[in-house]
């Protein structure tokens, strides 16, 4: 496969849309085009990136392979060299500063991966865990398409404190009488 064969036939293909009464489906092919060829212009700049500025103490596959750009990549062309768990326990890394999840179970034939968050920080109001939830599905996204569904267990976590109440000032001596 080179460079120019492959041009080609995506010229040819994009003539023969063209060609067609339907300039809705042709704008859909080229904008198609456009948007593969950005996404993979950005993973090859993002690798010559990381190559070019050092790949910290993994050496260079361990800085491509905690991209998730780079990982995305691989993974869809079936080149990643970690299987899926490991890509979950990746994914998990890459957001676990800010959202802290553990895996309960994955089950690889149905895809599903049962999730236990972990203690919230913040507010705790379900606004503040539903974000959570979503920028933890989004890494998972990245790293490990195979991953069809995401399910959440609440964490076992410290029980609420008790409710205070709080009255009125205790009656004092004047007021008493």
């Amino acid at each position: 496969m080179s460079a120019e064969a492959t041009g080609r036939r995506v010229e040819d293909v994009l003539d023969r849309l063209a060609q067609r009464d339907d300039r809705e489906v042709s704008a859909a092919a080229e904008e198609l085009v456009r948007v593969l060829m950005d996404f993979y212009g950005a993973g090859l700049a993002r690798i010559m990136q990381l190559l070019e500025h050092g790949s910290g103490d993994g050496g260079p596959q361990t800085a491509l392979l905690r991209d998730e750009l780079v990982s995305s990549l691989l993974v869809l062309h079936d080149l990643h060299p970690e299987n899926t768990t490991a890509r979950i326990g990746r994914a998990l890394d890459s957001v676990r500063s800010r959202h802290a999840a553990e895996v309960a179970d994955f089950d690889a034939d149905t895809g599903t991966l049962r999730l236990r968050s972990a203690e919230a920080g913040g507010c705790g109001c379900p606004s503040t865990t539903q974000a959570a939830q979503e920028a933890v599905e989004a890494a998972i996204g990245c790293f490990a398409p195979e991953v069809t569904s995401v399910q959440w267990e609440a964490a076992a976590g410290k029980p609420e404190p008790a409710l205070l109440q709080i009255a009125s000032r205790p009656p004092t001596a004047a007021t008493a009488s």
